[in-house]
């Protein structure tokens, strides 16, 4: 069932998920022709339209970056997980956005006020997605090593990061923690930083030690929408989305992903697809924040939704669980 699903999904599906099946599921190589052909197609696509729509004059989506879900912050880490294609120029003026919100004195100053017993409880994700998205849209430039400082001056000696003000909080979170570690893998696979790289694989023990989802101490469930399927995740967690940043991140083959990958099936629709099983946002314009232009295909038990599947498909693939030989 699903070799015939992942096959329509390659040819007639919009170009986004065309680009995820054909990069990740079938394998093609991210330089070759074909993909850098997708890529220019997701720029043309209405969802890409969409998001960029609210763009002005110069450029510029005229609100705080971090606005939920329209500022530019969260518009560049979705396009920059669907495929958009690199270095386009019409993009500048938001990554300029980033740099003039994240390099800001007000921001440094809030940084500096969240330093407890030594360690710095920030919103690592900020820094952590903007890393992600400016290397994965080819915009980055020299400021790009700044981000990667903060994020190692940052890490916690367990691996992660954390923005918990209390002095009694000494495990890193996993909501602050997977971004950056997706930040800085790709960080290290582009650049070869051994540090970035260090810093990496510290980050990932956080969740392969928890087996993604477990707690320690009793192997509860630590959060129970951790284990539900969502698309996008914004800032938050759930296991395809840490399958995802782990597969990323070249850690899909640790044999503590299993428990996930077991749960990731246990999920999958009799026609193949796998269903987005909450959402983090509401369609609309809501100006207390939460509301996406785009509607990413709500929830359902029984209905597949594409962005959840095609991830799916892409973390099984990478594990081995996903045979296509025959496409």
């Amino acid at each position: 069932m699903s070799g015939g699903l992942i096959e329509k999904m390659r040819y007639h599906y919009e170009a986004y998920t065309r680009y995820k099946i054909t990069l990740h599921v079938i394998g093609k190589d991210p330089n070759s022709r074909e993909i850098r052909i997708i890529r220019d197609e997701v720029k043309d696509t209405i969802l890409a339209k969409t998001l960029l729509a609210e763009r002005n004059a110069d450029g510029e989506i005229p609100m705080d970056p971090y606005d939920k879900w329209r500022g530019a912050h969260w518009v560049l880490s979705i396009l920059a997980d669907l495929g958009y294609p690199r270095r386009d120029k019409e993009l500048f003026p938001l990554r300029e956005q980033i740099y003039a919100w994240l390099f800001s004195k007000d921001h440094e100053k809030a940084i500096a006020e969240r330093v407890v017993d030594g360690r710095h409880r920030w919103h690592a994700s900020q820094e952590g997605n903007a890393l992600y998205y400016l290397l994965e849209l080819g915009l980055e430039d020299e400021r790009i090593d700044e981000l990667v400082r903060r994020l190692l001056q940052w890490q916690w000696p367990d691996g992660g990061w954390n923005c918990d003000m209390k002095p009694t909080a000494t495990n890193s979170s996993f909501l602050e923690t997977l971004i950056p570690l997706r930040g800085l893998a790709l960080h290290a696979r582009i650049t070869g930083n051994e540090e970035s790289r260090g810093a990496a694989v510290r980050a990932a023990e956080i969740f392969l030690k928890r087996h993604l989802f477990k707690r320690q101490r009793d192997g509860r469930i630590i959060k129970p929408d951790f284990t539900d399927l969502h698309y996008p995740c914004y800032w938050h967690y759930d296991i395809l989305f840490a399958l995802k940043v782990l597969s990323e991140a070249g850690f899909i083959a640790d044999e503590r992903c299993a428990d996930a990958l077991d749960l990731l099936e246990t999920k999958q629709l009799p026609d193949g697809g796998f269903p987005a099983q909450g959402k983090f946002y509401r369609v609309g314009k809501n100006p207390d924040g939460g509301a996406s232009i785009v509607n990413w295909g709500g929830t359902s038990k029984k209905k597949m939704n594409e962005f959840v599947t095609a991830d799916a498909f892409h973390v099984l693939k990478a594990s081995g669980r996903l045979n296509i030989h025959h496409l």
